[in-house]
């Protein structure tokens, strides 16, 4: 009866050591597993990185244009203001200048 009860114990070191080893192997698979997917996801942030940035890079350049375009939209503006009070004041020179003249020579007299 000893032997057969030794022969039960042997086998279920056996087998034990055969799981034992299986568990060996699983682990070093999930471990290369685990590698592999920190591998992949690096690489799909860097390539969300780099999208986010192209996109950044365009929305930045649209924002730009339109400052850009509202810019020069303003600066046109204040050219034709300007143009229009300088063509104002022209005018009003030309049309008083008599009436300036006889005043500054007025004034110089009374000094």
């Amino acid at each position: 009866m000893a032997d057969v009860a030794e022969s039960k114990v042997t086998g279920i070191i056996k087998s034990l050591n055969v799981l034992e080893d299986d568990l060996d192997s699983l682990t070093g698979k999930v471990s290369d597993m685990k590698k592999q997917l920190t591998v992949k996801t690096l690489g799909e942030i860097d390539a969300l990185l780099e999208k986010t940035r192209e996109m950044a890079t365009k929305e930045a350049e649209v924002i730009i244009n339109a400052a850009k375009e509202k810019a020069n939209a303003e600066s046109v503006k204040i050219t034709q203001e300007g143009d229009s009070k300088l063509a104002e004041i022209e005018s009003n020179t030309n049309a008083h200048f008599d009436d300036m003249v006889k005043h500054v020579v007025s004034t110089i007299l009374k000094a």
